[in-house]
């Protein structure tokens, strides 16, 4: 059986929001298997700083991935900075509680626009430096509320089960 490490030393693999939480998680999983990690964030510069230190000095991306010209800027920059890309996870997402009744078009876009638009153009902007390689893996993170409504969540669960129809179309 091949060495999952084997597979991905040195490889260039970018985790949106890769500075706290999850993604986090993900990013030092990724270095400590071998892959030349970037590490997207928007906000938290601090403890990207600190993810980027502890993945080896992986580079920063910063974008505002509910811009599809941020994501573009960045995807720009990480064939630049990487040298290509391997692999993509897309973990950044945004989490908000509000009654549907009270939802405003702004409350909808805050959620909607990082948590599905981001994910497709991500994809989309890693898939072509992919097929340039000919090679590359895209891992997009959805939630259980992409299966399961929750209540003051509509927006959430929207965006989250559009995760999962991205992933399988």
């Amino acid at each position: 059986m091949e060495n999952p490490q084997s597979r991905l030393e040195g490889k260039a693999v970018l985790v949106t929001g890769a500075a706290r939480r999850i993604g986090r998680g993900i990013a030092l999983r990724l270095a400590a298997e071998g892959a030349r990690v970037g590490i997207h964030y928007l906000n938290s510069e601090s403890e990207a700083r600190e993810t980027a230190e502890q993945c080896g000095g992986a580079p920063l991306f910063r974008a505002d991935l509910s811009k599809v010209s941020e994501i573009e800027r960045m995807f720009a920059e990480v064939e630049d900075r990487m040298g290509g890309l391997y692999g993509l996870v897309n973990n950044a997402a945004r989490f908000s509680r509000r009654d549907p009744l009270e939802m405003t078009e702004e409350d909808w876009d805050l959620i909607v626009d990082v948590n599905l638009k981001a994910v497709f153009f991500c994809a989309q902007q890693a898939a072509l430096l992919m097929q340039e390689a000919g090679e590359g893996r895209i891992v997009n993170i959805s939630s259980l509320g992409g299966l399961r409504p929750w209540a003051h969540r509509v927006h959430y669960c929207a965006a989250k089960a559009g995760v999962i129809m991205v992933t399988q179309a």
